[in-house]
């Protein structure tokens, strides 16, 4: 499935170094998991965390969920050696933390030569260099890390997350004018449901494709915000309708529920029915 169209509702961060975690995530509903070898793995567990992710992933198991390896820093003791131990592996992307700059993807491509390459995007230099990040031949998706990107700019964390407002549509702009995923970041309360619902909808409002989670419980949420709802299928199948009964006449407009209809809108209404399907096939598998 490709990367754009196979869905990305629900992405679940998952320590490497947490061997119960990592078979508990094969059963779980999610779209994709983050196997983090960085900030959930403490020092001295990063060697062997490597190696139990590596034995973990070559056994098995996670379906048809998308498998993304956040590796250490290229600057750090476990960087590098974390990228060869998974630039082989049968994973869905090699996940780069602290992202500056084109050049810091660079050097993560010429380690990891055949896998697709991601990047955490959680600092001001980073936004403000998504353009060229996005840009890189090799680069399929974003993550934004919203915390670390709160605590670069000393700012208050609140619900509207208006502080992180121009660092987010920064990352997303670049993201779709190069054709990448781009995934929000956490919510921080995973026991506050109401709260992760309204911060999912806002993401979702802005044309996100999914949110990173840090709990399992707060999977259905997130799943159920990013999906097509019952009534935007049904909206969007009657646009379609509408606009091939007037262009066989001839036509180019056509009007739903008193609203204009052009190609534009049929097109997103054909996305709509695509997410929709694509959602149903990879819950089926």
């Amino acid at each position: 499935m490709d990367l754009r169209t196979r869905p990305w509702r629900s992405v679940l961060y998952i320590p490497g170094s947490k061997e119960r975690a990592l078979e508990k995530a094969k059963t779980l509903p999610v779209d994709a998991i983050i196997f983090d070898l960085e900030d959930a793995v403490a020092v001295e567990e990063k060697e062997n965390a490597r190696a139990l992710l590596a034995q973990t992933l070559k056994a098995g198991g996670y379906g048809r969920r998308a498998k993304l390896v956040r590796v250490n820093a290229l600057d750090t003791l476990w960087g590098r050696d974390d990228v060869a131990a998974f630039a082989d592996a049968e994973v869905d992307g090699i996940l780069l933390p602290k992202v500056n700059s084109a050049a810091d993807v660079d050097a993560l491509a010429k380690a990891a030569p055949d896998l697709p390459l991601w990047a955490m995007m959680e600092s001001p230099l980073g936004c403000l260099n998504a353009r060229d990040i996005a840009a890189h031949p090799r680069m399929a998706g974003f993550v934004l890390g919203t915390n670390d990107l709160a605590k670069d700019l000393d700012a208050r964390f609140r619900a509207d997350r208006m502080p992180l407002m121009t660092g987010i549509q920064l990352c997303l702009l670049a993201a779709r004018a190069y054709g990448l995923v781009c995934v929000d970041g956490v919510y921080n309360a995973f026991k506050d449901d109401e709260g992760l619902r309204a911060e999912c909808a806002q993401g979702r409002d802005m044309g996100m494709d999914g949110k990173t989670l840090i709990h399992p419980a707060q999977v259905e949420v997130a799943n159920a915000a990013f999906a097509p709802s019952e009534a935007e299928i049904e909206l969007a199948r009657r646009q379609i309708v509408a606009f091939e009964e007037v262009e066989a006449k001839g036509q180019g407009v056509a009007v739903v529920d008193g609203k204009i209809v052009e190609n534009l809108h049929v097109a997103t209404a054909r996305a709509t029915l695509a997410k929709a399907a694509a959602i149903a096939e990879l819950e089926d598998a």
